[in-house]
């Protein structure tokens, strides 16, 4: 009669714990269906974020490559001497030669970081460098324009028309000169942009040419150049040379 109540509590903690493992199996199934879930959402982000990355750097890569293949350094100058032309104070011709100064600055430092375009560069530099010198050539030419009809003013208070007149006569001279000059700088940035261009062209070509000949490509290039270069220079307009003086109507 002792034994029965044992087993009798033995089966009931046998059913019980038949219970516990039947809810603990039934919770293991969605655990691990929630772990795999994770799992494979965080390598499907991790190859999103890879895809983002390799197409950026794609993009970037293009980006580099159009930048390399279409440079524009003769644009500088021509920006240069656009300030230069549109001065009509001493500040803003000052402010030009500045701008013109530090682009220099620039393109100078470009030489080696691309020296496949090495004679673009040098090419807008030396225009650079003469707008600077320009530009403050045309800063004292404002000053004593300044000067001048100051001047003017005070004969027209004096009355003495003569003076103001040839006062007037000599300001027209030098702004018409002056104009002159200036449209001359646009052509010879113009023309220096031109044939640097073209010497860069010749020397890549002289280059390609060299490499599927399969020779030394740099003793041909500088022996093929030595020739090219005898002929064709960097064409530079004089346009800062003494030029006749118009004729200017003192009664228009």
């Amino acid at each position: 009669m002792g034994t029965a109540p044992i087993s009798a509590i033995a089966r009931e903690d046998q059913v019980t714990i038949g219970q516990q493992e039947e809810g603990y199996s039934g919770y293991s199934t969605p655990l691990a269906q929630s772990m795999k879930k994770q799992r494979e959402e965080g390598s499907s982000l991790a190859e999103m974020l890879q895809d983002a990355r390799e197409k950026a750097d794609a993009h970037q890569k293009q980006l580099d490559k159009l930048k390399k293949v279409t440079p524009r350094y003769g644009d500088a100058p021509l920006e240069a001497y656009a300030r230069i032309s549109r001065a009509r104070t001493p500040s803003q011709a000052g402010s030009a030669a500045g701008y013109a100064r530090r682009r220099a600055m620039q393109l100078r430092a470009a030489l080696r970081t691309d020296p496949e375009h090495a004679d673009q560069i040098r090419a807008a530099a030396g225009q650079l460098e003469k707008a600077v010198g320009r530009a403050n050539r045309k800063k004292l030419e404002l000053n004593r324009e300044q000067l001048s009809r100051a001047r003017m003013k005070r004969m027209a208070r004096e009355n003495r028309r003569r003076e103001e007149q040839r006062i007037r006569q000599e300001l027209r001279k030098s702004q018409a000169m002056r104009a002159i000059r200036e449209s001359g700088y646009f052509k010879e940035a113009e023309i220096a942009n031109r044939q640097a261009d073209q010497l860069t062209a010749t020397k890549m070509e002289l280059k390609a040419q060299a490499e599927q000949l399969g020779i030394s490509t740099q003793a041909s290039i500088d022996a093929a150049m030595q020739g090219y270069s005898a002929g064709t220079q960097l064409a530079t307009v004089d346009v800062d040379a003494p030029m006749p003086v118009p004729q200017v109507d003192v009664q228009a």
